[in-house]
């Protein structure tokens, strides 16, 4: 035994299991980071624009009513309502350039989880839950962005409040990590 502490005690080792937890610490925060930093677009779309005149979350995100993510919608979607709209601006300059290029909109996903983490919207939609429960009221929001604290715990917290009936079911850890 005092030969394995007088071993662990020497400067090279001292230095060499710092540098693990640095990175290790250093691993764990840009993770945390990551996932709660939200994306430069290359639109700026602007949600309380389009929520306020009406337009339903699934009209541009249907797949979250059928599959485990919600999609993020194509030009010709974008473009479908807006060769209609005559109005300038240059966020709708660079979707019409999109349109031109037949290139598709390069949007990056700002809701992203780990990837041991599976998340499915269906069963969400199918419940009934809202759009801003989970990603705010966009009706107050120009460009998408994340929620700090979407962790674990805050995903727990709901599915007790929610649904305490089936909060067994809901808590297991295979339900979101297969």
């Amino acid at each position: 035994m005092e030969k394995a502490i007088a071993f662990i005690k020497r400067p090279v080792i001292l230095i060499g299991i710092a540098v693990v937890v640095a990175l290790i610490l250093g691993g764990a925060a840009g993770g945390l980071y990551f996932t709660q930093t939200s994306p430069p677009q290359p639109i700026n779309f602007p949600h309380q624009t389009h929520v306020g005149i009406g337009a339903p979350c699934l009209y541009c995100h249907p797949a979250a009513a059928w599959g485990p993510t919600a999609g993020l919608p194509s030009q010709s979607k974008c473009w479908g309502c807006h060769q209609q709209v005559q109005k300038k601006s240059p966020e709708l300059d660079k979707l019409a350039k999109y349109v031109q290029d037949k290139k598709p909109i390069p949007w990056v996903p700002v809701f992203t989880q780990p990837e041991f983490v599976h998340f499915n919207h269906r069963p969400h939609v199918a419940a009934g839950v809202a759009c801003e429960t989970c990603h705010g009221d966009m009706t107050k929001i120009r460009v998408a962005r994340s929620i700090k604290g979407q962790n674990m715990g805050w995903c727990l917290n709901c599915h007790k409040k929610m649904a305490p009936e089936k909060y067994v079911k809901l808590s297991d850890c295979g339900t979101c990590h297969y």
